[in-house]
């Protein structure tokens, strides 16, 4: 390994806990053993059962499945062919169809596949026994049985037993987050489904673990600690499932219970407002760091569940500044203009695995449609395309030497983090005035520092990026446009922006019209599809300090 590669090693794994250090060795040494003894029985219903939030369909057919863009089919390619990605097969195993858009419909299919996956997945084998997909799969079983018609056959039922055992003993410690929330979720569904000394240690796991995780990963502000908005979402479900079950099964008549329950109650609307604050007029998740449409039920399905247990849903934003603190970011809304802002850190120290090099980034959104976005995410894995859409010039900030503003390679690793700093909030009756820095390039010759700052009023929004520092550097600042937006290049160097009607919606113009051009550019609104689009590139050569500004205005528009 070159003295590089063991340098970028340290700077990545420095920050790790112990406990994931000693979970990873454990996790790839011990593999328990099944326990196939008999499953407690189940335990008879107190409460009403609140129909969840539905995900698009992904059973096409008694065994054909369309999950990340693809389809597969049992009969031919098995549950875990190994020419198919790990992410692929791990969504084979989650059994989402069984809660789907219009399941009801399928369940025949649902329960000879049920069936189908017992008989073809013996204990411990094979991906469908891992510990992610294991839990998503437990709990997807669980709240199939509850929906009306539906039953556990015996068969699945000691399935289930032997899969909740199994899980126990392969808690995501050494991974943390998301991961181990939605191991001891699952752990809670079980304890709460069966019934007798051996459920009730089951919901004791579950609820030991979020009774420290859920004031570590749920940020005071509401955020969740990964800085997501797709997990952030994924978080408002698992919270709301939680409280689902405990109802239904009268866990919230048991003393161990109790408080936590209403203590999930009460953290809802702060993360509903949370997922309102970082999504754009049109209803969907801004794509900061991993996110992406379709892998969390969307917000009109989230909020709509929250009504139906109960949940105070909180106003959505109007205009004015929203500052996340905890969580680092920021909404600018005027009129029908909205701009979210990242001022965000990369993620939890020791949890980075989901961040993008996307700092000082943002997202525009004029009279209701995407103007200005990032690269999204449409690939997981250790791959060059994995690596470019998590790289600084797949999204709308600036890129300096050619290096990334934090050190993300591996697929899911971080080395080098960029660090923000003096965010400044100004506003009048005029105007936002947002400005922040970050020192991701500070390793760089001459200790180059970028400071961004954003205006929007009435007819523009404005942005200025600051290059401090010593010596010449390369520049390159993108603008990435969504799909559907048509660029029309003007004689004095400004380009008009419209929509597919050939509406022009604002004029963009830069202080370096000499050094920018139109390339082309793909926007990952969803695992599996990469749409082709195109982004308004200023690039130069210079001396530091330096300035570029970016205005655009709908003023005349």
């Amino acid at each position: 390994m070159k003295i590089s590669d063991l340098a970028r090693l340290w700077r990545t794994i420095q920050y790790l806990k112990a406990s994931q250090i000693i979970g990873r060795v454990k996790f790839k040494l011990l593999r328990p053993r099944p326990n196939l003894s008999s499953p407690p029985p189940a335990r008879s219903p107190e409460g009403i059962w609140i129909s969840v939030a539905r995900r698009p369909q992904s059973l096409i057919g008694p065994a054909r499945f369309s999950v990340l863009g693809v389809q597969c089919d049992i009969d031919s390619e098995g549950w875990d062919a190994a020419h198919l990605p790990k992410l692929l097969r791990y969504n084979l195993h989650y059994f989402d169809d069984l809660n789907a858009v219009n399941a009801q419909v399928r369940s025949d299919d649902h329960v000879a596949l049920i069936q189908r996956w017992i008989v073809e997945n013996p204990p411990g084998a094979g991906s469908g026994w891992e510990p992610y997909p294991l839990s998503l799969r437990i709990v997807n079983w669980i709240k199939w049985s509850q929906e009306s018609g539906n039953v556990l056959s015996p068969d699945a039922l000691a399935s289930l037993a032997v899969q909740v055992r199994y899980l126990s003993r392969q808690l995501e410690w050494h991974l943390l987050g998301n991961h181990l929330f939605i191991n001891a979720k699952a752990m809670i569904f079980a304890g709460q489904f069966f019934e007798g000394p051996e459920a009730e240690g089951w919901s004791q796991i579950g609820f030991s673990i979020l009774s420290s995780q859920i004031p570590e990963q749920i940020l005071a502000d509401g955020g969740q600690f990964e800085l997501s908005p797709m997990y952030h979402a994924l978080a408002i479900e698992d919270v709301l499932d939680l409280v689902n079950v405990t109802r239904r099964f009268g866990g919230i008549s048991r003393p161990a219970s109790v408080l936590p329950v209403k203590d999930w109650v009460a953290l809802l609307p702060k993360m509903i407002s949370w997922l309102q604050i970082m999504s754009h007029p049109d209803g969907h998740i801004a794509l900061f760091n991993d996110a992406a449409f379709g892998i969390a039920p969307d917000n009109e399905e989230l909020l709509s569940y929250a009504e139906r247990l109960g949940i105070l849903i909180p106003r959505p934003p109007i205009e004015g500044v929203y500052r996340l603190p905890d969580s680092g970011y920021l909404r600018l809304a005027k009129n029908d203009v909205v701009a979210i802002i990242d001022v965000a850190a990369v993620g939890p120290e020791y949890l980075p695995g989901h961040a993008h090099a996307d700092t000082l980034s943002f997202e525009l959104s004029i009279r209701d449609q995407r103007i200005v976005v990032n690269g999204g995410t449409s690939v997981y894995g250790a791959n060059a395309e994995r690596q470019r859409q998590r790289g600084t010039l797949a999204h709308s900030t600036l890129c300096l030497d050619g290096h990334n503003s934090s050190e993300v390679w591996g697929g899911f690793r971080v080395g080098r983090r960029a660090t923000v700093s003096d965010i400044t909030v100004q506003e009048s009756s005029d105007a936002f005035c947002i400005g922040a820095s970050h020192d991701g390039y500070a390793h760089l010759p001459g200790g180059p520092m970028h400071r961004r700052e954003w205006k929007l009023d009435e007819e523009q929004f404005v942005i200025v990026d600051h290059l401090e520092g010593q010596g010449e550097h390369e520049v390159e600042i993108n603008f990435h446009f969504a799909p559907d937006i048509e660029i029309v290049e003007q004689a004095d160097g400004s380009i008009d922006l419209q929509n597919a009607a050939g509406e022009k919606i604002a004029t963009v113009t830069t202080s370096h019209p000499a050094g920018q051009q139109t390339l082309p550019s793909t926007w990952h609104p969803q695992f599996g599809l990469s749409l082709d689009t195109k982004c308004l590139n200023v690039s130069l050569h210079g001396l530091t300090p330096l300035t570029v500004q970016t205005s655009f205005e709908w003023n005349d528009s």
